[in-house]
């Protein structure tokens, strides 16, 4: 099976800066595209980074200047920096993929459990 483990969320006071993981395990053949969501208590889950495996990046316009997405692929790990945190970045990040397990005939998307994101003085 293929699992992604998110770490690196926390409390953290408006202005400050995080930065989160996103590592994939298991039969992977090839991982594909890499993204990060984030679902805010009450809202709808909302994409806030994509990075392809050559490294082109697209952020949503309410991060845009303030996160960045990176990945490093010998690694099969996902990263988020997000700087200048606001109280409305508040939400749980979750990390998505696009995985071709070992054996399987085509890309199946996965998703992390979640990481908490507060952002609070």
């Amino acid at each position: 099976q293929v699992q992604l483990v998110e770490s690196g969320g926390g409390l953290v006071q408006p202005g400050g800066s995080l930065r989160l993981s996103c590592a994939a395990s298991g039969r992977i053949f090839r991982i594909n595209g890499m993204c990060w969501y984030r679902q805010a208590p009450g809202k709808q889950r909302e994409l806030v980074a994509y990075i392809t495996v050559g490294g082109i990046t697209n952020y949503a316009d309410f991060v845009k200047g303030r996160f960045t997405i990176s990945r490093d692929n010998a690694k099969n790990t996902v990263y988020l920096q997000m700087s200048s945190l606001k109280p409305e970045d508040t939400a749980v990040y979750y990390c998505n993929a696009g995985i071709w397990r070992l054996g399987a005939p085509y890309e199946s998307a996965y998703w992390g459990q979640g990481t908490q994101v507060t952002v609070s003085s």
